[in-house]
């Protein structure tokens, strides 16, 4: 049913948990099935990705998947990790049963997610390094 591969990952992740320090939170979720992954990114000022860890409540599948995206995305740029799709983590996990796809679907989301996050503090930075100039 599953590959050696996914089994290794569900029962040894090597990305799980939480982070302190996360400039990047995503969380996305299938409501049919259950799973829901939390993805942490430490994004460094030149945009790398140094680190990626996650949360994933859901089944053997969903935990592989989220830890290989981990895997996939740390090192890379922004733009590069954006560019990681379900496919991607499909091709290193093996297959997956078809019912079970939706969760390379979901880690490929779990990224985006916590990139826009990533975004959405940066802009809250910037607008309030500008309003504090602006009062001075």
């Amino acid at each position: 049913m599953y590959s050696k591969t996914v089994i290794d990952r569900f029962q040894n992740p090597r990305n799980a948990g939480g982070m302190h320090g996360a400039n990047g939170i995503g969380e996305v979720g299938n409501a049919a099935c259950g799973d829901i992954m939390k993805m942490y990114l430490k994004i460094n000022d030149d945009g790398v990705i140094e680190n990626a860890k996650f949360k994933t409540f859901g089944c053997c599948a969903a935990i592989a998947s989220t830890d290989m995206a981990c895997d996939l995305i740390k090192g890379k740029t922004i733009e590069e990790a954006l560019k990681v799709t379900n496919k991607d983590v499909l091709d290193l996990l093996g297959e997956l049963p078809p019912h079970k796809i939706h969760c390379s679907i979901l880690a490929e989301e779990s990224i985006r997610a916590a990139v826009q996050d990533y975004y959405a503090r940066k802009e809250k930075e910037i607008k309030k390094s500008t309003k504090k100039t602006t009062q001075e």
